[in-house]
């Protein structure tokens, strides 16, 4: 840990979050859950890893249960981002803080990393290993992933994959012959203007006709440019939910790094519902599905 008396913080290179959080005007149901988000800092606690492609504000538990509480929220993932590599300090002591109703999502250095550990980590509320392919500094490649899942699958864990499917749209054919659950974040980062026909949506079509393939409908920001609504994405949102409804979940990606806008929060949680009209499908993606994935 960097001495403290001599520690300067590098300054951040992108926004924070809104921090007045307008109440949506969609009513979440019991026991709602925000399958995504990150807290950051501080950093004289939590070092970046070298070559971290950013530089992300505090974010700290306290301003992230503080939001979940405006939005109607009563369970929360944190995901673990990819500027820490593989320490996954600050994302374990947000879930060990006991501040909410948290789930956890690690990233594993899997030859480095023993059953004992993974087993704190479970202890500590991690019920999945996030494989980043898309952000500068990720540490953990797609070859990892059957290893990984070997060892994962015992505590009932997924893997979630942040990748970008327009490059990559056989991934498919790997993924699914993993042996555990595997969840797609950020819609795959299709691009809502390439259309419903590009191979990067497809890839996402061909996973929902597997059972162990879940989908978070997550970030329209980023795969779309229709600013600030991003209408485009509701086709694309529309089409997971109906082709995989009870593998679906929802998350508002805050404090939304590296962004090309910075949204409300309370404006994503409305868009959700224009997403999804029919309230009681909606309900499922944001609680009974999460609750079945994330082990609540």
């Amino acid at each position: 840990m960097p001495n403290t008396t001599s520690f300067v913080p590098a300054a951040p290179t992108i926004p924070g979050p809104i921090a007045d959080t307008r109440r949506p005007r969609v009513k979440f149901p019991a026991g709602a859950c925000d399958c995504h988000a990150h807290v950051f800092g501080p950093q004289q606690q939590y070092p970046f890893a070298p070559g971290s492609g950013y530089v992300p504000p505090e974010a700290s538990v306290d301003d992230y249960v503080r939001m979940l509480r405006a939005i109607g929220c009563e369970r929360a993932v944190i995901v673990h981002p990819s500027v820490y590599g593989t320490d996954n300090r600050c994302t374990l002591d947000a879930l060990r803080s006991c501040k909410f109703a948290f789930r956890g999502v690690a990233v594993i250095d899997e030859p480095n990393t023993t059953d004992s550990q993974l087993e704190d980590m479970h202890q500590a509320g991690v019920r999945g290993a996030r494989i980043n392919l898309k952000s500068k500094g990720a540490v953990v490649a797609f070859d990892a992933a059957p290893r990984l899942a070997e060892r994962i699958k015992a505590r009932g864990w997924h893997i979630q994959f942040f990748l970008d499917t327009n490059t990559m749209p056989e991934i498919d054919r790997k993924m699914v012959k993993l042996p555990v659950d595997i969840v797609i974040d950020h819609f795959g980062h299709i691009e809502t203007a390439h259309g419903m026909q590009a191979p990067g949506f497809q890839t996402l079509l061909r996973l929902t006709r597997h059972e162990r393939c879940w989908f978070k409908l997550i970030g329209p920001y980023r795969i779309s440019k229709q600013v600030p609504k991003f209408s485009d994405v509701t086709p694309f949102a529309r089409a997971l939910a109906e082709a995989a409804p009870d593998r679906c979940v929802w998350g508002t990606d805050w404090p939304h790094p590296n962004v090309p806008f910075m949204p409300n929060d309370g404006d994503l949680a409305d868009m959700l519902a224009d997403w999804i009209p029919d309230e009681t499908l909606r309900n499922r993606i944001l609680a009974a599905n999460p609750a079945r994935l994330y082990d609540f």
